[in-house]
């Protein structure tokens, strides 16, 4: 027992990680391994560090590949540095270096990743830069890189793209970082982004390292989405894509506002729609209105925020997604009245948010879209507690638990946990006991 134990405690320090960070490493080992999902918290590593309890069978196989992967995939936190990924103003080449180290970081599962904080006000500057960039407008001619190998790269962003929508962003990220590291920079490299051809490639770069930060928003690790956006901004900017800037900056808005820094996150949303003026998009442009007023709603601004979603919706009549870009195709209705529904959810307008919430619901069961369908219906979940119907609340947060166990997204799993928490009070109802009886079963893991 004692050298489990030590073991277990040795291999935890050197990758950084607490003892609930920890937990949740030997849940995502036992899923992407072995495909299972397993119960484990931070009290039960305890015990094994202690002494007092020895790992079962299952746990230990699992702990053998952690404890073996610790050499070699993790390494000590410090081997990363600091400021990865956060540099904007640098060269080009500088940028495709940062792009590869956090690939290679990313793929390796480095314990600094996912440990470290999402960094207050580091998307800011970036979006300054951009933005004086994309007013600038500067171009020149010099060598090209082929249509095909372009057209090759947007069509392998297009299967993640659907991979991420319909099975979460944890699914394929990795695969797609080793695309990224291993085919799209050494192309970058070698190609300069003012020749019309190189332009094109390096917009597909950008669309690629976008999707890279999206799906590591969606999958709970947001030190390493932020560095991956602030270099898809970098690459949008030598593409002289401004709608692509402008898309990148929505998610940075996004991310700041989840993480609670909502007054960055309208910031953001500005920035991009101040951009898109030299471009056209009109779902990115819904998109921003929709995301400036979940800013806005949590900076408890509910007028503000009621302009917005009515400016967004104005947008978002006019959208025709044949004529929008690929990374534009998922702004659609599941999608923008899922945002409006979380900006009257938390301003705790129960009346509004289950009309859009409803049709977010509806869109997003008709395209099997379970990720988004489970976030509308935690909303629905809320909505329904707010107005004390205990059994609706329970009937929509069973739901919630049933699509979110199909896919790979820690927003899926957090709008679960959230909800165990807010029913809680009322496990005595049987119809919530059904709901705590689900969850524990088919989604055990607390995050």
């Amino acid at each position: 027992m004692a050298a489990w134990s030590e073991q277990i405690s040795q291999c935890r320090r050197q990758r950084g990680l607490t003892q609930e960070e920890f937990a949740r490493e030997v849940a995502r080992v036992a899923w992407e391994r072995l495909h299972v999902q397993v119960g484990i918290d931070a009290a039960m590593v305890s015990k094994w560090e202690r002494g007092t309890k020895l790992p079962s069978k299952r746990y230990q196989r699992l702990l053998a590949v952690l404890i073996g992967d610790a050499g070699t995939q993790l390494g000590p936190a410090t081997d990363v540095p600091d400021a990865l990924g956060f540099d904007y103003s640098g060269p080009v080449p500088a940028a495709l270096d940062a792009v590869d180290a956090l690939g290679r970081a990313d793929m390796k599962r480095r314990a600094f990743l996912k440990s470290a904080m999402f960094a207050v006000g580091a998307s800011i500057a970036p979006s300054r830069d951009w933005l004086v960039a994309t007013i600038e407008d500067a171009t020149a001619p010099t060598r090209k890189v082929g249509a095909a190998q372009v057209d090759a790269i947007r069509r392998t962003f297009g299967i993640f793209q659907e991979m991420d929508v319909m099975h979460g962003g944890g699914h394929a990220r990795h695969q797609l970082a080793n695309y990224v590291t291993t085919v799209v920079t050494p192309l970058l490299r070698q190609n300069d982004p003012s020749a019309a051809t190189g332009q094109a490639l390096y917009e597909a770069g950008a669309e690629q390292l976008y999707l890279l930060g999206w799906m590591a928003y969606d999958d709970g690790h947001h030190a390493l989405a932020q560095r991956y956006l602030v270099q898809a901004l970098r690459l949008a900017q030598e593409a002289r894509c401004p709608e692509l800037g402008a898309h990148v900056l929505a998610g940075l808005s996004d991310q700041a506002t989840l993480t609670g820094h909502p007054g960055h996150g309208l910031q953001l949303a500005r920035a991009g729609r101040a951009g898109l003026s030299n471009g056209k998009s009109r779902a990115c442009l819904a998109d921003l209105w929709a995301l400036q007023a979940r800013a806005e709603a949590a900076l408890h601004d509910g007028a503000a925020a009621a302009r917005s979603v009515i400016e967004s919706e104005r947008q978002a009549a006019n959208i025709n997604l044949d004529e929008e870009p690929e990374w534009a195709r998922f702004i659609d209705l599941a999608y923008l009245n899922g945002e409006y529904a979380h900006a009257f959810r938390d301003l705790s307008r129960p009346a509004e948010s289950v009309a859009f919430a409803t049709r977010s619901a509806e869109e997003a069961a008709r395209q099997h879209r379970a990720r988004r369908g489970s976030l509308a219906h935690a909303t629905l979940a809320r909505a329904a507690l707010i107005d004390h119907d205990i059994e609706a609340a329970a009937s929509a947060a069973t739901t919630t638990v049933e699509l979110a166990a199909t896919v790979r997204s820690s927003r899926s799993t957090e709008a679960v946990q959230d909800l165990r928490t807010r029913l809680r009070d009322h496990d005595g109802s049987p119809p919530v006991a059904d709901f705590f009886e689900l969850a524990n079963s088919i989604l055990p893991i607390s995050s």
